[in-house]
């Protein structure tokens, strides 16, 4: 509990094995009530791990539904939770669950109803051995986007993210992708509705086994932030009606 407020971790899985026990231990449990896995089918023994762990909450996806649909069921099982505050957390430790101290406690005192843990703010995202390729389009995409969305956020392609309840709740999900873009219709989504989000400084690390896409998923992910912020902007105007904005139905 943080200020009587429940805050739940959420651990979107795929082939964490090799260091969800790190990521795990490291998580500040003095404020954190609870922990979800979910396991993306993954091939390796990720769900063997989390049950070693003492994990609680785990939910195992039978078939592979992308990282998209990993959130889906996170968000979900958190809301089922009856969670005030949730920490999206990768279990490859390429973020430091050290930060979830400050994370929540922004979202917990009221200040900001959405944290990232920005990779840009500094110069961790170089440091921490980002690819250059990678660290160019993102300075690219996140102009672009703060141009069509009218914010102005240092990145928005982060993993590393917190949510009060209230925005969790009053988000349809539901509806948007299963794939990697389904970060930015959130974000979308989070400025649609009128809520505004905070950053801190993240260092990072991309080693071996921390996930992460190849070129050419990167090239699809970026067309996909493209048609994102279009829609945005041609939703706020007037000028298209979409789906990704519709009321969540209680």
């Amino acid at each position: 509990m943080f200020n009587g407020k429940k805050v739940v971790v959420v651990l979107p899985a795929y082939k964490a094995a090799k260091t969800l026990e790190r990521t795990y231990r490291e998580i500040p449990f003095d404020i954190v009530d609870d922990v979800v896995l979910v396991d993306d089918h993954s091939p390796d023994d990720t769900v063997a791990e989390a049950q070693k762990l003492g994990i609680r909450h785990i939910i195992i996806h039978q078939t592979n539904k992308g990282y998209g649909g990993n959130q889906k069921s996170c968000y979900s099982k958190a809301v089922e939770l009856g969670a005030d505050i949730v920490i999206m957390l990768h279990p490859d430790y390429q973020y430091t669950p050290k930060l979830i101290h400050a994370m929540v406690s922004i979202i917990g005192n009221d200040l900001y109803p959405v944290v990232f843990g920005s990779r840009i703010l500094g110069k961790g995202a170089l440091k921490g051995g980002m690819p250059m390729y990678k660290y160019i389009a993102n300075r690219f995409l996140t102009l672009f986007q703060n141009i069509l969305i009218n914010q102005k956020l240092s990145e928005y392609h982060t993993g590393y993210r917190a949510f009060s309840g209230e925005v969790i709740r009053s988000i349809d999900f539901t509806y948007n992708s299963d794939d990697f873009v389904f970060d930015n219709e959130m974000i979308s989504q989070i400025f649609m509705n009128g809520f505004e989000i905070g950053e801190v400084t993240c260092p990072t690390k991309y080693f071996e086994e921390a996930s992460s896409i190849n070129f050419k998923r990167s090239a699809q992910y970026g067309l996909g932030v493209l048609r994102v912020s279009l829609t945005h902007f041609l939703h706020k105007s007037g000028l298209l009606k979409s789906k990704l904005y519709q009321k969540k139905h209680a």
